[in-house]
């Protein structure tokens, strides 16, 4: 499993880079001081099974280091790195498609299980996001129990897309299907979901600790 650790600050860099080769888990961390390099190890054709990115990186400002990353590389799943927790900022990251957020100052602990949810195709948001969020009703929780045996291979592969903050023409293209199908795949997903828009849904995903990877659905090779 290769990890890029992308931090222009070596001392911070570092320690992310021996807190996952002590998980146990079989990595190869590749380190990189800038986006370019990245993107340079990625162009020689380097297979990065994730990307964990500090949001402040020279020459982008705001968000603007995972907007880069999600255009140029939208195949690498991202987990964001930041010292900057306001909600607003984290939900702009998810909704740029990043797979997690989590704050410099979370204990190692919490940086591990954020890891192990993305790695797994989970969506990890910080404990303080989620508390400001709408309380999660009785209906979301029953739906959320359920939500494997509601959704199609193919729904399931549209809510990857929805998770990766890519727009219905992408996944419609990526999937080989119509605009109209796609359409009707995130209806239902929403529904299923009992959210009312993109960004509800991955935060649902986030709440309930579902790994999309790891839903049970029928084969749905048509649709």
């Amino acid at each position: 499993m290769n990890i890029l650790v992308v931090d222009d600050h070596p001392l911070y860099r570092c320690g992310v880079a021996f807190t996952l080769q002590d998980t146990g888990m079989d990595v190869a961390v590749v380190e990189c001081p800038s986006l370019e390099v990245a993107f340079r190890r990625l162009d020689e054709g380097l297979q990065a099974d994730l990307m964990i990115l500090d949001l402040q990186m020279p020459g982008f400002q705001g968000v603007d280091s995972v907007r880069a990353v999600r255009a140029r590389r939208p195949e690498v799943p991202v987990l964001v790195l930041s010292g900057n927790e306001e909600p607003a900022i984290v939900r702009e990251c998810i909704d740029l498609g990043a797979f997690g957020f989590v704050p410099k100052s979370a204990p190692p602990d919490q940086f591990l299980a954020a890891l192990r949810l993305v790695l797994s195709g989970g969506v990890y948001l910080p404990p303080a996001t989620l508390s400001v969020a709408a309380p999660v009703t009785r209906a979301q929780q029953d739906a959320w129990s359920r939500l494997g045996t509601r959704l199609t291979e193919r729904q399931r592969q549209v809510l990857l897309g929805i998770v990766q903050g890519k727009p219905n023409k992408v996944i419609a293209r990526d999937l080989g299907l119509s605009d109209t199908t796609v359409k009707s795949h995130v209806a239902h997903i929403l529904d299923a979901l009992v959210v009312s828009n993109r960004t509800e849904a991955v935060y649902a995903l986030a709440r309930a600790g579902i790994s999309i990877r790891d839903l049970q659905a029928a084969p749905d090779p048509v649709a």
